[in-house]
């Protein structure tokens, strides 16, 4: 995914680069500071994260403001007409997702409803306006829900015994959670954020158990390392 991310980078700025250069020399008047020029630092990195990251939720939401907004700078839509466009617009794109979720199955909810009817509860961590760590040292790991709201909750699996596919609910709304995980398997996350998303920062192991990351990200997020 960073190779993927890099190469995708570097073309856009070589294409910058190019426009001023053929600008500078009167090849072209391509008017790169135009009326409302700055949105492109919203469009262009969550353009770029619908190739490069797994979860397309926040990207997709994140281009839908960004086009929103150059709309109004452009005099095509008011400011006062984007706030009645852009909230339904993004109820619909979470509400696509949580459909899309519900008629193609999620792996982490039938993992979390296996593991409740063989009578297992997962291990929970809470924090509301606080904080709260979970550490699992040489401990056998199946799942656990995380929440935070206006608080911070960490989970180290770092050392913790993971022999097959287990799940994390996780809910951040204002809040941040932080999860390390061993070098020695899969992360695969599902997740419908609003104004927030969660990060993936671990590689691909092949034949290694997965942990999925079912979570909802309102104004919060969650790293995982």
């Amino acid at each position: 995914m960073k190779k993927s991310s890099s190469i995708i980078w570097g073309i856009v700025l070589v294409a910058v680069g190019v426009v001023f250069a053929l600008n500078a020399f009167n090849v072209t008047d391509i008017n790169v500071f135009f009326d409302g020029w700055w949105t492109l630092f919203i469009i262009v990195p969550c353009a770029v994260g619908l190739f490069t990251e797994r979860e397309k939720t926040g990207n997709i939401i994140g281009i839908a403001v960004g086009v929103f907004l150059l709309l109004c700078c452009q005099d095509i839509l008011s400011f006062s007409t984007l706030w009645k466009l852009l909230v339904p617009a993004v109820i619909v794109i979470v509400g696509l997702k949580m459909v899309f979720n519900g008629v193609f199955g999620n792996k982490a909810t039938e993992i979390m409803k296996k593991m409740k009817l063989d009578g297992k509860e997962p291990k929970t961590g809470c924090a509301i306006f606080s904080g709260c760590e979970l550490k699992y040292d040489n401990e056998v790991f199946e799942g656990a829900e995380l929440t935070a709201v206006f608080g911070g909750v960490e989970c180290d699996l770092r050392n913790a015994i993971i022999e097959k596919d287990c799940v994390i609910q996780v809910t951040a709304i204002f809040g941040g959670i932080d999860i390390f995980v061993p070098g020695n398997v899969n992360v695969k996350v599902s997740s419908n954020s609003i104004f927030g998303g969660i990060s993936n920062k671990t590689s691909v192991h092949k034949s290694a158990p997965t942990i999925y990351v079912n979570g909802t990200c309102m104004f919060g997020g969650v790293d995982i390392k």
